[in-house]
Formats: structure tokens, C-alpha cells, sequence
């Protein structure tokens, strides 16, 4: 009998990866030789992927079964402008192979060329995503279905998630 405990628990976290997260990084590595590998990662095998590139990896990542990432697990928009530009952090996941890699893509810079491709139609639980990171963040999603504000009203001004948004009504000094 399972236990109430057990019964609860995500059953995904308990599926052992077909491949190691060594062996998964080799692969990628050799069908993306573009790609750069960052080695001092977290949890999941990190990779950067040119802007220009990534709808072409994306594809690939999703279709060629010997990855099959076919879940977006989550997208993260980040503010660096220190370098100058907006960064966007992909969490994939393969339900088949149970394994899970991270892609990072940048933007030109935080002003005009603040834009990315979507990857809405490729996995669409990135529509909603990219709507909050083009809502709080100013990223443009080009080829996004319906690129609009998510949260909040449509007439505010700029984006409160970059680290020079100033807001003088609701700002907290540190």
C-alpha cells in the first residue's frame, strides 16, 4: 500500500534519467558545437544559445528523439545592466528520457534590440511566459501570437522588474 506520503509526492522526481547528465551535456555538445557549455551550472546542464539560433535549437531539442525536451518548465526573464543587455533562461525538460537542460539566450542590448524569437509555438506553455517577461521586463517576443501585457494595466510605464525602474510612490530604499 502507498503510503499518504509517498502518494503525494511528484511522481517525475522519482524516474532515473535514460542517460547521465554527463552524457546528456556530450550529446548536446556534438549536435550544437555552437553552443556554449557552462560548466559551473546548477542543478541542470547549462548552455548558451545565440539569439539568431535559437528557434533552430529549440526545433531540434523538441523533435530529434535522442533529446525529445518536449516540456517548458519554465522561463525567466533577467535584468544584467552592468553588460548591457536582458537575458532569458529556458528550463526544459524531456518526459521521456527524464532529463532537463537549461538554454540561456541574451538580447543585443536593453534598449531597442531588446528582442528575442518566441518559442510559444514551439512549447506553449511559453506563451503565458513570455507575456510576463515582455510585461516586467520589456522583452520583445517576435512571432508571439498575442505579445501584450500579462499583469499589469495598459497604460503603466515601464517595467518593474528591470534593476533601474524607479517607482517614487511604492520604492523602498535599502
Amino acid at each position: 500500500m502507498i503510503s499518504r506520503k509517498d502518494f503525494c509526492k511528484p511522481r517525475f522526481l522519482h524516474k532515473t534519467p535514460s542517460i547521465s547528465v554527463e552524457m546528456l551535456t556530450e550529446k548536446i555538445q556534438e549536435r550544437f558545437p555552437t553552443l556554449e557549455h557552462l560548466p559551473e551550472g546548477g542543478e541542470y546542464p547549462q548552455f548558451i544559445v545565440p539569439a539568431e539560433s535559437l528557434r533552430e535549437v529549440a526545433l531540434a531539442l523538441r523533435d530529434e528523439p535522442d533529446f525529445a525536451f518536449d516540456y517548458l518548465f519554465c522561463l525567466t526573464g533577467v535584468d544584467w545592466p552592468e553588460e548591457g543587455r536582458l537575458e532569458v533562461i529556458y528550463h526544459l525538460e524531456s518526459t521521456t528520457h527524464n532529463h532537463q537542460i537549461v538554454l540561456r539566450a541574451r538580447t543585443a542590448d536593453r534598449e531597442e534590440n531588446a528582442k528575442l524569437p518566441t518559442v510559444s509555438d514551439i512549447w506553449p506553455t511559453a506563451n503565458a511566459h513570455e507575456r510576463e517577461a515582455y510585461d516586467l521586463l520589456g522583452i520583445v517576443f517576435e512571432g508571439h501570437p498575442d505579445l501584450r501585457r500579462l499583469l499589469l494595466t495598459d497604460d503603466w510605464v515601464g517595467h518593474p522588474l528591470r534593476k533601474d525602474y524607479e517607482d517614487p510612490v511604492n520604492m523602498i530604499e535599502l
